[in-house]
């Protein structure tokens, strides 16, 4: 199986074109076997880029453990790239089919390859069944929330994916590697959840890290950083439009006023691609 590694912001997917490619029936289990850091390729991920009757392409896309998600932010801008540098749409206006919907993409083009791309990444749900959780509030704003013996507040935003957004004073791993498995699995998120973690530099700065829903830290997470926009705002933190830094890299988000659209712009880059022995499987 032919196989292509991708990275946005050091969020790094391993990519397989299901338009040409034969995958084997247990997707999850190839998705926990290419992800594997020490005995697989190594990534955060697997994501299928296939056909679709709705858009130019359809993206699936599964966790390290195995688990599918309906999205990813970091991984959709490097859908669009390789859709268009790999010619199964040559343009710079694309549509994705994703598990939250069908998402409107724009490349920015140089010597005839994506560098970089934006991202319409449609309306944030704030409603608290929609989103799920069961914590208090309609919206979920700076509600009171403990994990592992620690008590902090939260607002809770969808982006066709759950988010739980805690503002801390300074980043630590106390915070990300400590408390955010907590959250992931806490009761009050029937599906689970991402876990953001933010110092605010100013109203349109911020500093980031995630704990991210069947991954683990990532270096990088496009719909967490979305979710921060969107939940700053909401907290009354930062302003609609802000420079995120994640280890990774940094994304630019505006969260619009006009069309209450969140929209996501950062790097989509492809670093190599290989053969996978499916027969070992």
């Amino acid at each position: 199986m032919r196989f292509t590694k991708m990275q946005g912001a050091g969020n790094d997917y391993i990519y397989v074109n299901a338009f040409e490619e034969t995958l084997p029936d247990d997707l999850p289990e190839l998705a926990r076997r290419v992800s594997d850091r020490h005995f697989g390729i190594g990534a955060d991920g697997l994501i299928l880029i296939g056909p679709s009757e709705a858009a130019d392409a359809r993206m699936r896309m599964f966790n390290a453990d195995g688990s599918e998600s309906e999205m990813c932010g970091n991984g959709i801008r490097c859908v669009a790239k390789y859709v268009h540098d790999h010619g199964i749409a040559r343009k710079t206006r694309l549509t994705i089919e994703t598990g939250a919907g069908v998402l409107t993409l724009d490349l920015e083009v140089a010597d005839g390859r994506a560098e970089r791309v934006r991202v319409d990444m449609g309306e944030p749900i704030l409603e608290a069944t929609r989103i799920p959780t069961t914590l208090a509030g309609d919206p979920v704003v700076n509600v009171p929330m403990t994990a592992a013996d620690r008590a902090f507040r939260v607002t809770c935003v969808s982006m066709g994916n759950p988010h739980c957004v805690t503002f801390v004073k300074q980043l630590s791993d106390e915070w990300v590697l400590g408390v955010g498995p907590k959250v992931e699995t806490d009761p009050h998120f029937p599906n689970r959840v991402n876990a953001e973690f933010v110092e605010v530099l100013s109203p349109t700065e911020i500093r980031m890290r995630v704990w991210e829903r069947g991954s683990g830290e990532t270096l990088a997470c496009g719909t967490g950083a979305c979710a921060v926009c969107v939940a700053g705002v909401l907290a009354g933190r930062t302003e609609r439009t802000i420079l995120a830094h994640l280890p990774g890299g940094d994304l630019e988000l505006t969260w619009s006023e006009t069309d209450n659209h969140v929209f996501m712009t950062g790097p989509a880059v492809e670093v190599f691609s290989g053969d996978w022995p499916l027969e070992t499987d």
